[in-house]
């Protein structure tokens, strides 16, 4: 086996999303804000993450309460999980996942 290989099997590492995420002028990680709440049953919580990281805009995921259990466990987090974005890149994942107002209007 090549020793300069990776083992990253099933995960995510925390260090490539840090260098992903915006910095404020200190080179301090912008603060992530609260974007939406999903249901893991139906696949939303997926394609919103995949969506939001094909136009570069990182998201970290949160499972309430004991949601990361249940994940593990069953492969589904009961209480569904939670988005949040960088404070910077909000407005553009708001219209990304929502639509903009004049879209609506059409």
């Amino acid at each position: 086996m090549d020793e300069n290989a990776k083992l990253e099997w099933g995960r995510r590492l925390t260090g490539e999303l840090f260098e992903r995420w915006p910095k404020d002028e200190k080179g301090e990680p912008v603060e992530p804000v609260f974007l939406t709440h999903c249901k893991c049953l139906d696949m939303t919580d997926e394609m919103i993450v995949n969506l939001l990281e094909a136009y570069g805009i990182p998201c970290v995921r949160q499972y309430p309460n004991d949601g990361d259990f249940g994940r593990l466990i069953l492969g589904v987090s009961g209480p569904g999980v939670e988005i949040y974005v960088p404070k910077t890149m909000y407005e553009d994942a708001v219209n990304l996942t929502e639509g903009s107002a004049e879209y609506e209007e059409l």
